[in-house]
C-alpha cells in the first residue's frame, strides 16, 4: 500500500496527470491493482492510496525496478514529484480468506 499526501488542492491534477500518464505504465508493469482511492473526508484529505498486489516480495522488487527504469514513468514521476508533500509505503498480507480473491 502507498499513500501520498500531495500539496492542498493538488488532487484533482494528480488524479489527471496520473490517468494521462502513469496509469497505463503502471497496469502493464505491475499487474494486478487492488484500489486506488482518493480521501473524501477526514483529517487526510489530501491523500491518494493505491494497493498493489504481487506474488512475493521477489516479484514486487523485480516489477518495482523494471517500472523505475522505464523512460515514460521517469518523465510521468519527474511532473508528479512537484505535487508530492509526503509519501509512505505498507507491505502487507492478505488475510486467509482473501487471497483467493485477488488471483484471476
Amino acid at each position: 500500500m502507498r499513500e501520498y499526501t500531495l500539496h492542498a488542492g493538488k488532487v484533482p491534477e494528480y488524479l489527471r496527470l496520473y490517468e494521462r500518464e502513469g496509469l497505463a505504465i503502471q497496469r502493464e508493469i505491475l499487474g494486478c491493482m487492488v484500489g486506488y482511492y482518493a480521501t473524501e473526508v477526514g483529517p487526510a484529505v489530501n491523500q491518494v492510496v493505491h494497493l498493489w498486489a504481487y506474488d512475493s516480495f521477489e516479484d514486487r522488487l523485480r516489477r518495482r525496478a523494471k517500472l523505475a527504469e522505464h523512460p515514460g514513468w521517469q518523465a510521468y514521476v519527474q511532473k508528479m514529484r512537484p505535487m508530492l508533500a509526503a509519501q509512505s509505503n505498507r507491505l502487507m498480507r492478505p488475510a486467509p480468506f482473501f487471497e483467493e480473491e485477488l488471483r484471476p
